[in-house]
């Protein structure tokens, strides 16, 4: 009975570290597309700084990317800056794998 109690809560141990581990690179993820899309709408420094803040907190809104995606989106047709929604969503895909093998690094 205690195996079965010992192996419950190493899965919930887990279950809780990959979650956190996710999460932490979801932020990262969102940062670093921040600061990418800054640096395509021409801002940098303190300005890129609160952009990417920004695009970190647009997170909050819904479940899921979308909410991400439509701020960058909204954002460049706003200033005419021409990306396709398939290279925006690349650049997530791409900006999350690398947050990942960062995250499992530290």
């Amino acid at each position: 009975m205690t195996s079965m109690k010992d192996r419950e809560e190493t899965f919930e141990k887990k279950f809780a570290l990959d979650e956190e581990q996710r999460f932490k690179a979801v932020a990262r993820r969102n940062r670093m597309l921040g600061l990418w899309a800054a640096e395509k709408l021409g801002k940098s420094g303190e300005d890129a700084e609160a952009y990417a803040k920004e695009v970190v907190i647009a997170d909050i809104e819904e479940a899921g990317d979308h909410d991400v995606f439509r701020k960058i989106r909204k954002d460049f047709d706003e200033a005419g800056i021409q990306q396709s929604d398939h290279q925006i969503r690349r650049q997530m895909d791409e900006l999350l794998a690398t947050a990942i093998e960062q995250v499992k690094a530290l």
